[in-house]
């Protein structure tokens, strides 16, 4: 606990994913009378300043993955000095797939104060757009970029009941979503999102096949937020359908063993079976 109360505090707050509208009129007055303003992209923090009608008086500083370590101290300095530090990034939450949790957490371990100003979210957006069962979801982050890893993590989305939401880029839309229908089936469904709350928003619904033809047809643009339909009872995998994710894992220098270990867990196999599977397969 700190020794004295701080008058100053570290404020996150979301921003509209496209449509000015949306925002709060808490974030128009933060925006507004902040000290110190942590921005993702400052040139966005302007360009939305100015569709608010405020006027930004407070310092800006870039606040992007790669500074966000370098800023952390002086940021905190600031909180401790008595200002507020308001943080923002380009679209949405912070800390969400965005800058700000390490300085949430570094603030928190002081008991330096820390709010939120909620607002527009894309993986709740995508999430009641997408027409799928959500009463329960995971939220994945970016889906990994490499072929294996990508392949490696939908193997641990086989068999996960809850709904999936995952952001991709459009660059890479086609190869990830002809990869899900290898690993979860061409029949599973799944939504995605584009330009969320933009001019141009489209939501596409379907089995994963339908939505891997539309993408490798391309070019996709803009924002993609794709949610995945959570693996019925009774969509258990098969072992012999699970021997490919443990060989791609043994390829990237993994014992069978460990290999065979996370894959079976992750689709809730038993590991023996999957094993024995394995070992046939070899033979």
């Amino acid at each position: 606990m700190s020794a004295e109360p701080v008058s100053g505090r570290l404020v996150l707050a979301a921003t509209p994913l496209g449509d000015a509208g949306d925002a709060s009129e808490r974030l128009r007055v933060a925006i507004g009378t902040a000290d110190v303003v942590a921005a993702e992209d400052t040139r966005r923090l302007r360009s939305l300043a100015a569709a608010l009608g405020v006027t930004v008086s407070g310092r800006v500083i870039s606040h992007y993955d790669a500074v966000e370590a370098s800023r952390l101290p002086g940021l905190l300095d600031d909180v401790r000095a008595g200002r507020t530090v308001l943080v923002v990034t380009d679209a949405g939450m912070p800390a969400v797939s965005d800058p700000g949790y390490r300085l949430v957490a570094a603030a928190a371990a002081e008991d330096l104060p820390v709010t939120c100003l909620p607002g527009p979210s894309a993986v709740t957006t995508a999430l009641v757009l997408s027409g799928l069962p959500c009463e329960r979801f995971c939220f994945e982050g970016f889906a990994p970029r490499r072929a294996g890893e990508r392949r490696r993590w939908l193997a641990t989305l086989v068999a996960e009941p809850r709904a999936t939401v995952f952001f991709e880029s459009p660059h890479r839309l086609a190869e990830t979503l002809a990869d899900a229908v290898d690993v979860l089936g061409p029949e599973r469904a799944a939504a995605v999102c584009r330009e969320l709350t933009k001019t141009h928003e489209e939501v596409l619904r379907g089995p994963l096949s339908e939505l891997a033809e539309w993408a490798a047809e391309g070019p996709v643009r803009g924002e993609i937020t794709v949610v995945l339909a959570g693996a019925a009872p009774s969509a258990a995998p098969s072992v012999e359908s699970l021997v490919d994710a443990v060989e791609e894992r043994v390829a990237d220098g993994e014992r069978l063993k460990d290999a065979v270990a996370v894959v079976a867990q992750a689709a809730g196999v038993p590991k023996r079976e999957l094993y024995a599977a394995a070992l046939a397969a070899r033979s």
